[in-house]
C-alpha cells in the first residue's frame, strides 16, 4: 500500500516538473518573439549619480553681517551680491592708510627735488656769518698776543682769545658744511629710504582696500542656496560658513561602466539620462572616463556582481531647468547605434 503511495507521488512530480519546464520555454519564447517585455536590443545602460555639488560661502575678513540678501531654495546668477559686512571699521583703516601715504610720498618727493633755494641763501649767510666772526677772533687774538708781549695783559687772557679763535674756525667748518649739504641735496640711500617707505605704505592702503572688497559674497556660479547659517547682525570670523551654495550649472552624474563594456563608450559620445519615477530623458555627453579600474560602490545598483571592476565616468547632462536633483540616482542609455559606431 505504501509503496502505492510513493509511486504516485513521484508521478505527480514529474508531472509538475515537465509542466514548469514547459511554461518556462514557452515564456522564453514568447518573450524573444516580442510577444510580451521588452527583448534585448543590445543598448547599453550604466548606473550612477547626479553629482553633488557643493560651496560654503564665508567672509575672507570678520565683522558683522551687515546684509543678507537670500534666503534658503533661492536662486542665484553669477554675480549676485549674496551677503555684506558692515565695512565702517575698515573705512577708518583706509583713511588712516591714505594720510600715511599722502605723508610718506611728501617726504619721498622731498628727497628727490633737494634743497629749496632759500635754504641754499642760508646755509651761504651762515658760511658768511662764520667767516666773519673768525675774522675778528683772529684780530683779537693777534692783538693780545702783541699785549701780552709788552707785559701790559696776562696769559690767560691770551689763552681766553686762542680759544676764541678755534671756536670760530669750528664754527666755520660747521656752516661749510651744512652749505655742502644743501647744495647736494638729499643722499642716495635717504631717497631709497624714502620711496621705499612710501612703497610700504602704499601695499598697506591695497591690503586694506582688498579686505573692504571681501566684506562682500558673490555668487561665482549659477546655483540654489541650500543653507542660511548666519543671520543679520551676527559677528563672523573669517572664512567661517555663511551659507552653502549647490552648484547646478553644470549638471554632472558620475557613472560607472563594467570592464567588459569599456570599448563602447568614449569620451565625446552623446548618451541619455533618464530619472526613476519619470518618463523624461536628459541628453549628455561623456567627458570624461577613468583609467583606473575600482570595485562597483555600493551605491550603484548594477545587474552584474558587485565584485566586478568597474570605470568612473562623468558625464555632463543639458538640463536647463535644474529638474535633476543632486545625489538623484540615474540610469544613462548608451544607444544601439552608438554601440555598433
Amino acid at each position: 500500500m505504501g509503496s502505492q503511495d510513493s509511486s504516485s507521488k513521484n508521478r505527480r512530480l514529474r508531472t509538475v516538473v515537465v509542466v514548469a519546464a514547459t511554461v518556462s520555454a514557452l515564456l522564453l519564447g514568447s518573450r524573444a518573439l516580442g510577444w510580451w517585455g521588452k527583448p534585448n536590443d543590445g543598448t547599453l545602460k550604466l548606473y550612477g549619480n547626479v553629482e553633488i555639488r557643493e560651496v560654503q560661502l564665508g567672509f575672507r575678513v570678520g565683522g558683522r553681517i551687515e546684509r543678507l540678501l537670500v534666503d534658503e531654495g533661492d536662486r542665484v546668477t553669477p554675480g549676485q551680491v549674496l551677503a555684506e559686512l558692515d565695512t565702517r571699521p575698515l573705512q577708518d583703516k583706509l583713511a588712516g592708510a591714505e594720510a600715511r601715504f599722502e605723508a610718506a610720498s611728501a617726504m619721498a618727493a622731498r628727497d628727490v627735488n633737494g634743497s629749496r633755494p632759500q635754504q641754499i641763501s642760508e646755509a651761504q649767510a651762515g658760511v658768511a656769518a662764520a667767516n666773519a666772526a673768525m675774522a675778528e677772533a683772529r684780530r683779537q687774538f693777534d692783538r693780545r698776543q702783541a699785549l701780552v708781549d709788552k707785559g701790559f695783559i696776562s696769559r690767560a687772557d691770551l689763552q681766553t682769545a686762542e680759544a676764541a679763535l678755534h671756536s670760530a674756525e669750528a664754527r666755520l667748518a660747521q656752516a661749510n658744511a651744512a652749505l655742502s649739504l644743501a647744495v647736494e641735496g638729499t643722499r642716495v640711500e635717504d631717497q631709497a629710504a624714502s620711496a621705499a617707505n612710501r612703497q610700504a605704505i602704499m601695499a598697506e592702503r591695497r591690503s586694506v582696500q582688498t579686505d573692504i572688497g571681501d566684506t562682500v559674497i558673490r555668487a561665482s556660479e549659477p546655483g540654489q542656496v541650500l543653507t542660511r547659517a548666519r543671520e543679520v547682525g551676527a559677528i563672523v570670523q573669517p572664512s567661517q560658513t555663511v551659507l552653502t551654495l549647490a552648484l547646478t550649472q553644470p549638471v554632472r552624474v558620475r557613472a560607472y561602466v563594467a570592464e567588459p563594456d569599456l570599448q563602447r563608450i568614449h569620451p565625446g559620445m552623446t548618451v541619455t539620462v533618464r530619472a526613476d519615477g519619470t518618463n523624461r530623458e536628459w541628453p549628455a555627453t561623456i567627458g570624461f572616463i577613468s583609467p583606473v579600474a575600482e570595485f562597483t560602490p555600493k551605491t550603484v545598483q548594477t545587474e552584474q556582481l558587485r565584485t566586478d571592476l568597474v570605470y568612473r565616468v562623468r558625464l555632463t547632462v543639458t538640463d536647463p531647468k535644474s529638474d535633476l536633483r543632486q545625489g538623484q540616482p540615474v540610469t544613462v542609455i548608451v544607444p544601439t547605434q552608438a554601440n555598433k559606431s
